[in-house]
């Protein structure tokens, strides 16, 4: 049997730029994605805390300390420049693994910045 874990966090981002007219998904600033260990092509949930939305993508890496926070495509309309998001991703693992499983957060500052 494998669990569906909470694997990393990037708590309270600000979304940087919205662009509907992108194939989709959210690009992340890629020292922020190194730190919350996430990898190119990763699904996440975002959770939108001025509005409530939530959504599933999958992460692209953007400029590397750009502090870029960009959802694109049909998840711009989730979110305003300006907005406080939280990404979460998880992982499959077995009732053993998730045992000793430490989740990895990062708490970007208002400027994206760790």
């Amino acid at each position: 049997m494998f669990l569906q874990i909470h694997k990393s966090k990037i708590h309270r981002a600000t979304v940087t730029q919205a662009n509907l007219n992108y194939v989709g998904s959210i690009t992340i600033d890629e020292d922020i994605m190194e730190a919350a260990k996430l990898m190119d092509g990763e699904r996440v949930q975002i959770v939108n805390n001025n509005n409530g939305e939530r959504l599933e993508t999958y992460v692209i890496p953007g400029e590397r300390g750009s502090g870029v926070i960009c959802l694109n495509g049909a998840a711009a309309r989730k979110a305003e420049i300006g907005d406080v998001v939280i990404i979460i991703s998880y992982a499959f693992m077995t009732p053993e693994e998730a045992k000793d499983h430490k989740a990895t957060t990062v708490f970007p500052d208002e400027h994206n910045k760790l």
